[in-house]
């Protein structure tokens, strides 16, 4: 594991994969590696209520109920579609689903604007068509076609960044569970094998750009994942991807707790601030989502590994913040440095401690920018 960049889920937690599947007596569905009460625990962490040997971390921190009816749609015939704002947990929750269910979180297909029919059905080998023909063997699966041939979980994400003919591609598969392949003259239909299902993930702030139409809607069960806006939920988040971070780049650095709580509220604050905002011109065009919270915490903790002095300081969180939630100029900096003056700096002279160098460190990072 220590080769890969990043691990999938699968290979990152196969150890406890396999404990989990060693003691599962549940029933499962189809081909299901793990019973849905074990999808659900390994997913979720446990408890000492569940009296297992051996505690199992929580990897998404989320509503229970959200998790559960993930699960009981894929144990279903019909599609999952996860929808949320930009960095509410999807495509981890989809990658956790897929690892727990099949082992297998890879079948991925990319919802983009060049995204094609074929990415999501097959296509040629074409120096293999040339030497021997269309058949079975020059034919290139897709991720969802190798999906339906093992039985295993297909992921889309982003599906609302393909276009309309590509989603309609879904229709069929989703409903009748075959691709058909009308360029061979036998063997011309690809069959889904029990178990086979799709998650797709689609960003709540994409509406409009390729709406799903009303018979695909039909195909999915949607689960809504809210921001997460409770701050012991969004500190648990925030501490978890930070200290991987931590492992992966072998850093013994702590955050402190106060610092934390300088973060968590500064971004509490800042999506009041939006939340009232009259205008688009008056919010910070960053969603302010956990995900981005933990990319400024990252920033911070390598800048003060490489560059400081080995340690995370509030200068250096601001500073990070700053920049990583500057998208355009002036109008980002306007409201960062409203938000400085009329909330940082009274609540700097009135509580002290971390919040005077927060402020400090800000304020140079605005003075660079400008």
């Amino acid at each position: 594991m220590s080769d890969l960049l990043r691990a999938p889920a699968e290979i990152k937690y196969a150890e406890e994969l396999d404990w989990l599947e060693s003691v599962d007596d549940g029933p499962k569905p189809f081909s299901w590696r793990l019973s849905p009460k074990m999808v659900r625990l390994f997913i979720l962490g446990s408890e000492r209520a569940d009296g297992l040997d051996r505690e199992i971390s929580q990897k998404w921190f989320g509503d229970r109920s959200f998790v559960e009816r993930s699960i009981v749609t894929l144990a279903s015939d019909r599609g999952l579609l996860l929808i949320g704002d930009p960095g509410t947990g999807k495509s981890w929750l989809a990658e956790l689903l897929s690892a727990a269910i099949c082992r297998n979180s890879t079948l991925v297909v990319q919802g983009t604007a060049g995204t094609t029919e074929d990415h999501i059905k097959y296509s040629w080998n074409v120096s293999m068509v040339i030497a021997k023909g269309q058949s079975r063997e020059s034919m290139i699966p897709s991720p969802i076609m190798t999906a339906m041939e093992g039985g295993a979980i297909g992921r889309f994400e982003e599906l609302t960044r393909s276009t309309s003919d590509v989603q309609d591609a879904l229709i069929s598969i989703l409903s009748e569970k075959y691709i058909s392949v009308p360029e061979l003259d036998s063997d011309n239909i690809v069959f889904a094998r029990p178990g086979f299902s799709i998650i797709a993930t689609a960003n709540s702030r994409d509406r409009g750009v390729n709406d799903l139409s009303s018979a695909l809607k039909r195909r999915f069960n949607f689960v809504r994942i809210p921001v997460v806006t409770n701050k012991k939920s969004e500190a648990e988040i925030v501490r978890f991807r930070t200290e991987e971070l931590l492992r992966r780049h072998s850093i013994d650095l702590d955050v402190p707790p106060t610092l934390l709580d300088v973060l968590l509220q500064s971004f509490a604050d800042l999506r009041a601030s939006a939340a009232s905002a009259g205008s688009d011109d008056e919010k910070l065009e960053s969603a302010l989502s956990t995900a981005e919270q933990i990319g400024v915490l990252e920033d911070a903790v390598l800048h003060g590994n490489f560059f400081g002095e080995r340690t995370l300081t509030a200068r250096t969180l601001a500073s990070s913040l700053v920049g990583s939630l500057t998208r355009r100029e002036p109008e980002d900096l306007a409201i960062l440095n409203k938000y400085l003056h009329g909330v940082v700096e009274p609540r700097s002279k009135e509580e002290g401690g971390s919040w005077p160098e927060f402020l400090e460190g800000g304020r140079d990072a605005i003075a660079t920018l400008s």
